[in-house]
């Protein structure tokens, strides 16, 4: 058997997106790359099957659908006849977490695992038999790159039965473990969708108060892990005058784009991987995208590697800034369920919380605004509806009325440190309850 380019392979194994799900069979596990990974074309392809009645049984495990999910594999017509499993729910995911609500039927289920844990699953614990991703172009040696979504993906692919990738010309070449030679695939689409965007978008008031007091207790030369939102966008802004900042986090942001744009982060000063961003996944806009794109300082591995606690832990001054639901007057941080169901998931909250916890100098700060519904509803409550995080992990603890450290304090103190932060009109109510109960 003569030598094959990578070239030559290439073309062998480029096809059609109707050709390239034809190889999913009934009953099998079907895995999805998450968030701007997701594959469109691909993705369609598989609903095309699943509507015509000749791919049933499928056992579907994705996480965070966004744009061409929603057009595509996460509707009711399709769940309806897909057992679908998701890690994390974005916008699409909770609209039929909605619909099934209303019409008394189940459309999909959550899996509650930690980010760091999810690699691990899907290989130890359930067999994937077809994995989907977006990958940016091949290069001249035979590569594709996983681009913005290394998270589980890097694992997976090497572990299930079957690749198909599609190739954006828009996805951009990322380095680190991110890499996917062509032999390691068994079809290729081409699919040139834009890449899908969230916008940067300014912090409100309260955002700034919260994320000021956060920015005050983070020094020069501390690695940061910053979420999406606006009080990550608050805690980025406020860190203009910082010097010699490094990253380290599962999400890599348009906020986080701006301290290295700006100098403040360089990574000069990190433990592990000195003058790289290191990274899981991101998620912004093209501008992030082009970015990222041959940043030879930009670097990407699998979650189960940047969301290991003890890898965390090994990062001199670790800052995690998370945010939250509700916390409790134990301390307690549910970062996911609101009115009784699912909203989100614990993505990777708990793994930097926990592995800030054990850094040298380093420090986890959760930060949420006092109130929410027009100042109607407490976010300070006597329980929580489901703990993210644990009271003897969680340490600072932010609303717009102030900051508190837990760690170390007895149920009685932390009680009265978060009384002290809740909005004003609702501390006698939990001051009445926390002394029917004995709490202080």
């Amino acid at each position: 058997m003569g030598y094959r380019t990578a070239q030559e392979d290439y073309a062998a194994k480029l096809t059609t997106p109707a050709k390239a799900v034809e190889g999913i069979a009934n009953g099998s596990t079907l895995c999805l790359a998450l968030a701007v990974g997701m594959p469109g074309g691909l993705a369609r392809a598989v609903a095309d099957r699943i509507l015509a009645g000749n791919l049933q049984d499928l056992n579907l495990y994705y996480q965070h659908s966004m744009k061409y999910s929603e057009e595509t594999l996460i509707r009711p017509e399709v769940l309806s006849k897909v057992d679908a499993r998701v890690f994390f729910m974005g916008d699409p995911d909770r609209k039929m977490v909605a619909l099934g609500i209303s019409e008394g039927r189940k459309y999909l289920s959550y899996v509650p695992i930690n980010f760091s844990n999810i690699p691990r699953a899907l290989t130890e614990h359930i067999r994937v038999n077809t994995f989907l991703v977006t990958v940016s172009p091949m290069d001249a040696s035979g590569h594709f790159s996983l681009g913005t979504n290394n998270d589980y993906a890097s694992t997976v692919l090497r572990h299930c039965d079957r690749v198909v990738v599609e190739v954006n010309r828009n996805m951009p070449r990322v380095f680190g473990d991110s890499l996917v030679h062509v032999s390691e695939v068994q079809a290729i689409v081409e699919n040139h969708a834009p890449l899908v965007q969230v916008p940067y978008k300014d912090p409100d008031e309260d955002s700034m108060k919260i994320g000021k007091c956060i920015a005050e207790q983070i020094p020069d030369g501390a690695t940061l892990q910053l979420g999406i939102g606006n009080l990550p966008n608050a805690v980025a802004l406020l860190l203009a005058n910082r010097n010699d900042l490094g990253i380290h986090s599962e999400l890599f942001s348009h906020a986080l784009m701006r301290l290295v744009k700006s100098g403040v982060a360089n990574g000069r000063k990190k433990t592990l991987h000195p003058r790289k961003h290191v990274f899981t996944f991101s998620i912004g806009d093209d501008e992030l995208y082009q970015f990222i794109n041959d940043n030879p300082s930009m670097e990407s591995y699998a979650s189960s590697y940047v969301n290991n606690i003890d890898i965390i832990a090994q990062h001199d001054n670790m800052m995690s800034v998370n945010t939250a639901v509700e916390v409790d007057l134990y301390g307690q941080v549910n970062g996911e369920f609101i009115n009784g169901h699912q909203y989100s998931g614990s993505g990777g909250q708990f793994d930097f919380v926990k592995g800030a916890s054990f850094s040298k100098g380093g420090k986890s700060f959760i930060g949420l605004k006092a109130t929410v519904k027009n100042g109607t509803i407490s976010c300070i409550v006597p329980h929580v509806q489901m703990a993210t995080d644990t009271r003897m992990d969680v340490e600072h603890i932010v609303t717009e009325y102030g900051c508190v450290n837990l760690r170390g304090r007895s149920t009685r103190e932390r009680a009265l440190a978060l009384i002290s932060i809740a909005d004003p009109n609702f501390r006698n109510e939990l001051t009445k309850h926390a002394k029917s109960i004995n709490l202080i």
